[in-house]
């Protein structure tokens, strides 16, 4: 039977009832296995019937067989690619990436071994069949991900973490996984530097704190935790890390390192043995170059389409805000772009005309403890233009913006002048690429996100820019505006 969360009953705990990792990630992972073979069954079979009553061509036996052996091999070269790993379970990059993997493995390996035994292969198995069950895999997938993630927002499966490190990060690392259960990851204990740890009733966000770095072992037994989080710091140098290792091995808890350089991953780290050490090198941005030829030709290709498709809509919502309240439907705002340049954004406008001459009397309410001015509800926006702002429409016009190279797809929020003003050094980092209509800050929260938060994310954009990460940060804004989570 199946649960509501979408996945079957076996993999959703009773109330009040824990299970282990270890018991329901085997189950995923064979349920995991079943669907991709499943996939392939119907996607290799369908072509099969297709071939054989919709086009009256002959099904030899060695097609049939090949077929079926194609089918067979697809969970293997899944298990190959790294599409079954306890790793990547509920991470949708990962999987995405592996199901690709895969599907260029196993058609390469297909190519070149009929080309060896001189095998007349149906060609409609790598042209037809094979991206069909790539299609459908991924479908399977994202919903079994998001089921997934359904039971972890609700407490289930996820992982008790122990937190090693100091007192501020391990703030911030608690209030991450808060606000993204998706994870799997709950901290369940802190333990602080030697000196730090006072023997009374201590805690950071209502996680206790319950020892000091030699007392990590001892914690994880108290509190039963799967895993153990080592945030960076001096205290604990690469002997110190290697005897915590070492004192948490026989007890299958898991061991998880964050860099000092938190938010520079993926592609651009790679670790190097030099003179018998292992050194992590980290890749400069790619923010100037090829790539950046490359997304501002994707930028305008699709902002012109959609501007095509979307030409009739946004004539109707124009006609909606002139017919509701006076003034014009586009509202124009000086905003700074890449290097500081100074440009006008164009949106729908959602606030009554003259909402900026009363902008100093609300000052008090604001809402944002940074240099951002959002209030929840703000008396100067329309009632058109409440709609507007809950699905993001009013941001459709910026595609204007992007058209004319102002603007990116993907980026930081595109600051107001007075905002740069107040930039520290670190923070003036956005402005080394355009700003976007969506970005991480888009997918991960909105408006609901602190100015420290969302300056992370923009700088974690920045510094690890790919054309794969704004793609998938387009395709997760269409369920954010569809949510309209965090949108005021």
């Amino acid at each position: 039977m199946e649960h509501p969360s979408g996945l079957p009953e076996l993999l959703v705990p009773e109330p009040g009832r824990s299970v282990s990792p270890g018991f329901w990630t085997r189950a995923y992972q064979k349920l995991l296995v079943f669907g991709d073979l499943c996939c392939a069954l119907i996607a290799l079979g369908g072509v099969v019937a297709v071939r054989h009553y919709a086009l009256g061509m002959f099904i030899s036996i060695f097609d049939a067989v090949f077929g079926a052996a194609l089918a067979l091999s697809w969970p293997l070269a899944l298990g190959l690619a790294g599409g079954h790993r306890k790793r990547i379970l509920g991470e949708g990059t990962e999987e995405f990436r592996a199901v690709i993997n895969a599907w260029m493995g196993l058609t390469a390996f297909v190519a070149i071994g009929s080309y060896m035994v001189q095998a007349e292969v149906a060609r409609s198995y790598v042209v037809a069949g094979l991206p069909v069950t790539v299609f459908m895999t991924l479908l399977f997938r994202h919903r079994m991900r998001k089921g997934l993630h359904r039971l972890r927002a609700r407490g289930d499966h996820m992982r008790r973490v122990v937190v090693v490190g100091h007192r501020a990060s391990a703030r911030n690392l608690v209030s991450q996984f808060r606000r993204q259960p998706y994870h799997g990851m709950k901290v369940v204990a802190v333990c602080l530097p030697y000196g730090q740890f006072q023997r009374r009733r201590d805690g950071i966000d209502g996680v206790p704190v319950l020892g000091d770095f030699g007392d990590v072992p001892e914690v994880v037994d108290k509190v039963d935790a799967h895993a153990v989080a080592v945030l960076a710091c001096p205290e604990l140098d690469g002997a110190a890390l290697r005897r915590l290792a070492w004192s948490i091995e026989s007890r299958g808890t898991d061991l998880f390192v964050a860099p000092a350089l938190l938010d520079v991953a993926g592609p651009r780290t790679t670790i190097r043995p030099v003179a018998g050490m292992p050194l992590l090198h980290v890749e400069h941005p790619r923010i100037d170059g090829t790539g950046h030829l490359l997304k501002s030709g994707f930028d305008r290709i699709v902002a012109a389409l959609l501007l095509f498709v979307l030409a009739l809509p946004m004539l109707v919502i124009g006609v909606l805000i002139r017919s509701t309240s006076s003034g014009p439907a586009l509202f124009r705002q000086v905003r700074v772009g890449r290097g500081g340049r100074e440009f006008d954004v164009v949106k729908f406008r959602t606030m009554h005309q003259d909402a900026e001459r009363h902008k100093k009397m609300l000052e008090a309410a604001n809402e944002h403890n940074g240099v951002l001015f959002k209030i929840r509800n703000d008396p100067r926006i329309t009632r058109v233009g409440v709609v507007l702002r809950r699905y993001s429409l009013d941001e459709l016009p910026q595609l204007i913006n992007v058209l004319r190279g102002d603007m990116s797809l993907v980026g930081p929020r595109p600051p107001l002048p007075d905002e740069v003003e107040q930039y520290g050094s670190d923070v003036r980092r956005r402005l080394v690429v355009k700003p976007g209509m969506t970005g991480l800050w888009q997918v991960s929260g909105r408006s609901d996100l602190s100015w420290e938060e969302s300056v992370r994310l923009d700088l974690r954009y920045v510094e690890n820019w790919s054309l794969a990460l704004d793609i998938q940060i387009l395709w997760k804004t269409v369920s954010a505006v569809m949510s309209a989570e965090g949108a005021y």
